[in-house]
């Protein structure tokens, strides 16, 4: 069964993009739990047997007190515990490297919203530059008045999402005999969830809507680029070849008055070129301990999802990126055909912002 991410939108103007968004939405609100029922096993509550629903009520996330469990009228098909084991399936997806947007995790480049769910849309600022030093020796004479002007931006909030299905024979199955729920899909699901994320930031796909556009570093409007004279996996292409494009990259990036420290990312053609000794007077330096001796430079990353022949150096600094993350991988339960068929979703609310100031400054430069 192949597994395909799906993006819904939730616009500026409350307006909405995808069959997701629209069933979240019913009844005015947003809430990710309203489709996680659950079978109350528990013999000591008063719902013992009956569906229920965990309902967030403020405080800690991570407090059991902050939650209430109350009875529902939709039909649930999973106890707790199995719940439990679909989300655990999720931990080491979200954990494992997906390159670039790793890095953003890694490097602290994220902005968290406080209710994902609530939040149709990311209201933010480009700042303008302003203000000028004077000189004049009695300190009296009064510079030229000035502030910065502020433009407001919006940028959609996606939910990405995948489907797949539990067996309700195999579910009957591992509960007569004792096995733990079989979690393949939710793992498979969740994979196409993280790699969907990952190509919102390295391919050239934009996502319009709502007044907002959703750029990637290689469509970014206001990016600096540069020409690549020559593939750095020809024969002909030499270390020193190579590291004089780094040089350019991040002469490119000085040039727009952005300084640093900054990421290497190659496309997966390029990997084993940089494994080749730098020259033959330095055996044992590769080509990739050469381009890391580049003051400023962080590191190299690999990135599957960046086309052939195109290299990113990035300023890791959030007024160029940061991850705007808003509820991470989640499981819920999905109903189609009158509630005959139970399906399921992972979904998750994260987006890549990429970004430039008011003067178009911006802190990527993109060879290719």
């Amino acid at each position: 069964m192949s597994l395909i991410a799906n993006v819904d939108f939730l616009s500026v103007n409350g307006s909405v993009k995808g069959q997701l968004v629209e069933r979240l939405l019913q009844g005015g609100r947003l809430d990710a739990g309203m489709m996680r029922p659950y079978l109350e096993t528990n013999k000591k509550s008063q719902y013992y047997g009956r569906t229920v629903i965990s309902v967030y009520l403020g405080g800690n996330p991570a407090d059991p007190k902050s939650y209430s469990v109350v009875p529902t009228t939709n039909a649930g098909t999973l106890r707790r515990d199995e719940w439990k084991q679909l989300d655990a399936a999720l931990l080491p997806i979200a954990e494992s490297r997906l390159g670039g947007v790793q890095d953003l995790i890694d490097k602290g480049l994220t902005y968290d919203l406080g209710n994902a769910m609530g939040t149709t849309v990311l209201e933010y600022h480009n700042i303008s530059d302003a203000m000028e030093a004077d000189l004049t020796m009695d300190g009296v004479t009064r510079s030229m008045g000035d502030r910065p002007k502020y433009d407001t931006v919006y940028m959609p909030i996606p939910i990405i999402h995948v489907d797949y299905e539990i067996n309700l024979r195999a579910l009957e199955a591992s509960r007569r005999l004792g096995n733990p729920l079989d979690t393949i899909d939710a793992e498979r699901a969740a994979r196409r969830c993280m790699e969907k994320l990952e190509q919102m930031l390295f391919t050239n796909t934009t996502y319009t809507f709502g007044g907002g556009t959703i750029y990637s570093y290689v469509n970014q409007p206001n990016r600096n680029t540069a020409t690549l004279d020559a593939a750095w996996d020809d024969s002909s292409t030499t270390g020193s070849m190579i590291v004089d494009d780094v040089r350019e990259l991040k002469q490119a990036s000085i040039n727009a008055k952005r300084y640093g420290p900054w990421m290497l990312y190659i496309p997966a053609t390029y990997e084993t070129s940089l494994d080749q000794d730098y020259d033959s007077t330095t055996p044992g330096t590769t080509v990739r301990e050469r381009i890391l001796k580049i003051a400023g430079i962080m590191g190299v990353k690999v990135v599957d999802t960046l086309a052939n022949d195109n290299i990113l150096l990035v300023q890791m600094n959030k007024d160029v990126v940061r991850l705007v993350r808003g509820m991470g991988l989640t499981n819920v339960e999905w109903p189609e055909e009158g509630g005959m068929v139970r399906k399921y979703k992972v979904m998750m609310i994260q987006v890549p912002q990429v970004r430039a100031d008011q003067l178009g400054s911006c802190g990527i430069v993109h060879m290719s």
